[in-house]
């Protein structure tokens, strides 16, 4: 994968050593001497995965019932579930009386970066045309492309997750911060030629016909040329058409 920008080092998990000190976990069964602590309240096993998400399994060296200590942070406010067995641990500046969710590109980036590991799926399509706000309204699906096959997901909070199965490595792709952390978008090059190679994943074919438009007029043509020419002949064409269609507009 041709990964643009300076790499960023993921937090690493630490191991538990020592035991808890919030009143509202005094019920807790731990594994293995207790937890560390971070900010906030949370072991450091959920506030330094990646994307601050975690399933039950993750934690089962550090609690004896993973889902329900899960639970008890959800209804304490540290948590939220943001699809079926995952959990997203709130930003430290959010306090836990206070609702929260993560946008639907941040919630379906934390999903598949906890099924398929951090810096793996990449946010594609008409998910990464809004990342870079080519589609100014919500919109309830999101595609990630993965190496490996994956059902859609239904997420908590709304919206749809679609995965498209492709060789990642072959995206251009930057690794970009959100209010969990980082993860992997498709440029604005490669999500122009992703929108007009495979206008209907999504099923909004109309928008993603649009923001290819709306990025045409941001975008380096000469690298969107290069990236069409890995492609077939008539995504090339279509490359050529948006082009000189924006050029008419101008004009």
């Amino acid at each position: 994968m041709l990964v643009l920008g300076q790499r960023r080092r993921e937090g690493a998990l630490r191991k538990s050593h020592a035991g808890y000190a919030w009143g509202y976990l005094e019920g807790s069964v731990l594994l293995n001497g207790g937890a560390v602590m971070g900010r906030g309240g949370l072991p450091v096993e959920v506030t330094a995965a990646p994307l601050r998400t975690v399933r039950p399994l993750m934690l089962r060296g550090v609690y004896a019932n993973p889902e329900k200590e899960l639970v008890r942070f959800m209804r304490a406010g540290l948590v939220t579930r943001i699809a079926p067995g995952t959990y997203t641990a709130k930003p430290d500046t959010v306090p836990p009386d206070r609702p929260w969710r993560p946008g639907v590109e941040e919630a379906a980036m934390a999903y598949a970066t906890v099924q398929y590991g951090p810096r793996v799926p990449v946010l594609y399509g008409i998910g990464a045309a809004r990342f870079h706000h080519a589609i100014p309204r919500a919109i309830g699906v999101v595609v990630v492309a993965v190496p490996q096959q994956h059902r859609p997901v239904v997420l908590a909070g709304g919206g749809r997750v679609l995965f498209t199965t492709t060789d990642v490595s072959r995206l251009e792709a930057r690794f970009e911060q959100s209010s969990l952390g980082g993860f992997l978008v498709t440029t604005p090059e490669q999500t122009v030629v992703d929108l007009l190679d495979r206008p209907r994943l999504g099923g909004l074919p109309a928008e993603a016909t649009a923001a290819a438009g709306v990025l045409a007029d941001l975008v380096d043509r000469e690298r969107v040329r290069a990236l069409a020419a890995r492609g077939s002949r008539t995504v090339q064409a279509k490359v050529e058409n948006l082009f000189c269609d924006e050029d008419g507009r101008e004009g």
